[in-house]
């Protein structure tokens, strides 16, 4: 089984993201970037799976600048097998990601994509959806579990109030949820190893896709600070504030 799991360049985790100066968006320069956690989970479970015997060769692609390709030797130094870098320079939208994704996909011919159910940055929660329609495939979306069978996949979903597993008939798109598992660190002989491993590169054009924005962001600010609490002398103040000035009981 070929697993396609697309990887994600995003601003870490544990940066405080900053607004450029004039609104236009976030600053990028000089700030630490690094995989999108959903994507790292994402590879994680297509290591398990070929730690499994499920699967026989998982591929790493994503979507950006040059530098993305830090991203994929990440993917690389995880454990995947090899990667493709398509080269996009500005900001890729969603869809725009899922028609290259197809193209990718049509390409390779995986039997399973598996990718974040968001990015960090955007927060879309889109691409994967839109790339099971137009492949076609059947997806199971927010997974906390995946388990292939025989031609097919199980897939546990995180869905409002509890839990709900659907069987999907391989190929299929899955997207991941913070509890599928806990990625791995990369050891250093395997990111010594990721050295050696071919990653491709494309271009959108190489897949006939125009990547251009179709939505143009007017303007970015930060959120606004959190106003100083009050001390209360009592229970009863306390009821009384949240019931005529906050106004939540």
């Amino acid at each position: 089984m070929k697993v396609l799991v697309p990887v994600k360049r995003v601003i870490d985790y544990n940066v405080k993201v900053r607004v450029k100066a004039d609104g236009s968006g976030v600053e990028l320069a000089n700030v630490k970037m690094s995989m999108n956690p959903f994507d790292e989970i994402a590879v994680e479970e297509a290591i398990r799976l070929k730690e499994k015997g499920k699967a026989t060769e998982i591929i790493a692609v994503s979507i950006g600048p040059q530098q993305a390709q830090e991203t994929i030797r990440t993917a690389l130094a995880m454990g995947a097998d090899r990667g493709i870098l398509v080269k996009v320079d500005g900001t890729v939208e969603p869809l725009a990601v899922a028609k290259i994704l197809k193209g990718v996909v049509d390409e390779e011919n995986p039997d399973l994509v598996i990718l974040g159910k968001q990015a960090i940055d955007d927060d879309c929660n889109q691409t994967g959806q839109m790339l099971a329609a137009l492949l076609g495939w059947p997806q199971g979306t927010f997974a906390s579990k995946v388990e292939p069978g025989d031609g097919s996949v199980d897939v546990t979903r995180e869905v409002d109030g509890g839990l709900q597993t659907v069987s999907l008939k391989m190929p299929a798109v899955v997207t991941t949820d913070l509890r599928l598992n806990e990625p791995r660190y990369a050891s250093l002989p395997n990111i010594m190893k990721a050295k050696k491993k071919p990653i491709a590169e494309k271009t959108a054009a190489d897949y006939g896709v125009d990547p251009a924005p179709r939505l143009t962001v007017l303007k970015t600010v930060e959120p606004g600070g959190r106003k100083a609490g009050v001390k209360v002398g009592s229970a009863g103040e306390l009821v009384e504030k949240l019931k005529n000035e906050a106004a939540v009981i």
